[in-house]
């Protein structure tokens, strides 16, 4: 479980990624066609000033759903089940893809120092 720990500190540090940075890479390398990911809101879900700033994410419009539907239910709101299952997939699905681009850079990091090793032997 805390592979990517001793990845990060002890073995590989110079190719393990910092995920408080921005990629090395671009987005786009090894790929034909790639859409950016975005929010996906409609207008009437755009009020993103309600929520604090930690809670803006890809999922934030499931999320205005859910606290609306708590307002609106109150006090029953566990009327509102099927808003915190969007929302709560919503934010696994976020989490997969984050952990999907964080591997991905790990290769690509991983290959780009094989390749300069190579280089240098030849």
């Amino acid at each position: 479980m805390g592979a990517h720990l001793v990845r990060r500190y002890v073995t590989e540090n110079d190719t393990e990624p910092d995920p408080s940075k921005k990629y090395e890479f671009d987005p786009q390398f090894g790929f034909q066609e790639r859409h950016e990911r975005e929010m996906v809101a409609t207008q009437e879900q755009m009020n993103l000033a309600q929520l604090p700033v930690e809670q803006r994410d890809y999922c934030a419009h499931h999320l205005l759903k859910l606290l609306k539907c708590k307002r609106d239910n109150w006090p029953n709101i566990l009327a509102c089940k099927h808003e915190r299952h969007d929302w709560d997939y919503c934010e696994h699905q976020d989490y997969v893809m984050r952990m999907k681009e964080y591997e991905r850079e790990r290769r690509l990091q991983l290959r780009k120092k094989r390749m300069e090793n190579q280089a240098e032997a030849a």
